[in-house]
This record gives C-alpha cells, structure tokens and sequence, in this order.
C-alpha cells in the first residue's frame, strides 16, 4: 500500500506541474494508460492521482469522454486576483508588525534580484521570487486560517497563468518599485490598516493591468 500510495503521490505532481505549465493546455484529454505507460507504472496510482485533481478543480471527468484538464475561464482568474488580493493585504498588515529586520533584509534582498531580472527579462523566474517577497512580508501572520486560504487560492492563481508578468512585462517595473514602498512602510511601523491598503492596491494593479492588455488586444 505504501508503495501504491508513493506511486500516486507521483503521478499526481507529474501530471498536476504539467497542468500549471500549461504542457497539458485546459480541455486537454488525460489517458491514464499513456499517463501510467510514460511513467512507468500501473493505471492504478495515476487513476488515484487524477481523482486528486479533480478534488482541487484541476481536473473535470466527461461522460463518455473522461478525465480533461479543467478549462477555466478569464472571469475565474480575475476572481482569483481578486480574492488573493484581499487575503494577502490582511495578512501581510497582520504580519507587519511582527516582522523583524532580518525579515525586512530578505525581502529586500529577493527585491533586489527581482530588479536585476528587469533588463532580460524572466516573467517566470521573477514571478518566483514575486512569490517569495510576498511569503516573506505575510510569513508571520499570526492567523493561520488566512495563512491557510491565502495559499489555497495562491494555488488556483498559479493554474490560470504560470506568470501575469509574461503577458504584460511593463507592470514589473512598478511592481518593483512598490514593493520598496511596502518594505518602507512596514520598517517605518506605518499603520496596519494604510499598509494593508497599499498590499492590496499592489496585487489588484497587476490584475486591471492584466485586463486592460486584453481590452486593447480585443478592440485593436
């Protein structure tokens, strides 16, 4: 059973990295026995892996047609930014008072290698490291519950798109240069509720960024 189980396990990253890649596009069909033959194993622990999925929304079963990578639309994204918006601007003014100097210098110094990525550019590699300021300013945030759903939707965010910064690259610039505002504010001990504010105006830029790129895609 253990080893079913690691099998599994296995299956469900391989299959679930591919998904958030965009390798496997959503609609795109899941045959377990190619998935079970790729991997080398049986259809067994990739069948369990692919109920996983589908417990997390990744995945969607059709009748007579099987497992598909869930198509999500562009009203789901937006919602997401929405939501990871508000979570993230309470937990990072929840945190703020709690982080101590060394936490302030690892912002700045993932800040800081976000900014040399500026030139030639990597929106993979900068949304990295966006992830990891970001986990830096609300990583002591004494409610886990927040902590909990924050990432939850961190997650859903991460399938709609690998990186919002391939599509509109200028934002990353901004980006930047308010996360020193941000890192300013905390250091300063600036009131948690203005320092919230300015967390969430930070994400829901990139997001109306992100919409207007496709606005002025459609009507061009």
């Amino acid at each position: 059973m253990a080893i079913t189980a690691s099998k599994a396990q296995q299956a469900y990253e391989w299959a679930r990295e591919r998904i958030r890649t965009r390798e496997y596009e959503p609609g795109h069909r899941l045959v377990l026995g190619h998935i079970a033959e790729e991997l080398g194993m049986s259809v067994v622990p990739v069948r369990e892996a692919i109920r996983q999925l589908e417990a997390e929304g990744l995945v969607t079963f059709e009748r007579n047609v099987g497992a598909r990578v869930t198509e999500h639309n562009r009203h789901a994204y937006f919602e997401a930014m929405e939501t990871v918006a508000l979570l993230e601007g309470r937990a990072t003014a929840l945190s703020a008072p709690l982080l101590q100097h060394d936490d302030l210098e690892t912002a700045r110094t993932i800040n800081s290698e976000m900014a040399g990525l500026l030139e030639d550019f990597d929106p993979v590699r900068f949304t990295e490291l966006n992830k990891q300021f970001h986990n830096t300013l609300f990583g002591q945030c004494p409610n886990e519950r927040l902590t909990e759903l924050l990432l939850v939707e961190w997650e859903q965010l991460e399938y709609h798109r690998v990186s919002t910064f391939r599509y509109v690259p200028g934002r990353a610039v901004e980006s930047v240069a308010e996360h020193q505002q941000l890192i300013d504010l905390i250091a300063a001990r600036a009131d948690v509720d203005y320092i919230e504010t300015m967390a969430r105006r930070h994400r829901l830029t990139t997001s109306e960024s992100y919409r207007e790129q496709l606005n002025e895609g459609e009507t061009s």
